[in-house]
């Protein structure tokens, strides 16, 4: 392939632009602030089932209590209608109102021990009001954290993509007036090695390989005319020669 000399040194300038590119679209993929919101969606998201947990656990113990205190007042109101009957002297059969004395007592232990559960169970639910209360807040300070990170992301991005899209610019003004045959060359090596489709010859040495070639090489490389694209032996890249390349 054969192409001006000033059309192969413009690919210089159009590796440069895309590596512009690669740069932004590599720092775009790779914010710190990534990371950020991953872990503050993973933190959020836990915090989101314990306090869904720790509602549930609420919840049951309200439930608990309201059954612990019915069934003390179930009790102290059967204990209250005992007495009611025992002081009115409608029981006047000595068994019948012995009956009644004993269940009395026995409701008495009742009583006491049901309100010895409703204090626990009180206990509990405090512990579990005051659990919810600061999961709570832990949530709402995770999405705080995470609607910041995303903010500054978003900035990021924004800052990134208005970089690409004026370097996207200078790149159409340059590729617009490379020929198309050693555009698409350029564009196939550059896919193939790694973002890099054409190096400057700095005297010796290929600029994208690093490789220096030895004299009889270099020799080879002067003796092709000035319009041959020449490709480095080593990685295939176009070889751009320049003033100072020697060559």
């Amino acid at each position: 392939m054969n192409a001006a000399p000033a059309d192969q040194i413009r690919l210089l300038d159009l590796q440069a632009i895309d590596s512009r590119l690669d740069q932004l679209a590599h720092r775009r993929r790779t914010l710190p602030e990534l990371a950020e919101i991953d872990k503050a969606t993973a933190d959020h998201t836990a915090l989101k089932d314990l306090v869904i947990a720790a509602q549930t656990q609420l919840s049951d113990t309200t439930r608990e209590q309201g059954k612990a205190e019915q069934d003390v007042e179930q009790v102290r109101a059967r204990a209250a209608r005992n007495q009611q009957r025992m002081d009115s002297g409608a029981v006047t059969s000595p068994r019948d109102l012995e009956n009644l004395q004993h269940e009395t007592g026995s409701l008495a232990k009742r009583q006491a021990d049901l309100e010895d559960v409703v204090l626990e169970v009180m206990e509990r639910l405090e512990s579990a009001e005051g659990r919810v209360t600061e999961l709570t807040a832990r949530l709402e300070h995770s999405t705080v954290v995470l609607q910041e990170a995303e903010a500054r992301r978003d900035a990021a991005y924004a800052e990134i993509d208005t970089d690409a899209a004026k370097v996207q610019r200078d790149r159409e003004a340059v590729a617009v007036v490379i020929p198309d045959d050693l555009l698409k060359l350029y564009t196939r090596l550059r896919q193939q090695q790694g973002g890099v489709g054409a190096a400057r010859l700095q005297q010796r040495r290929c600029e994208g390989c690093r490789v220096e070639f030895a004299v009889s090489d270099l020799n080879a490389i002067k003796a092709e005319p000035r319009d041959a694209v020449v490709r480095c032996d080593n990685c295939g890249r176009i070889l751009v020669r320049t003033a100072e390349s020697g060559a």
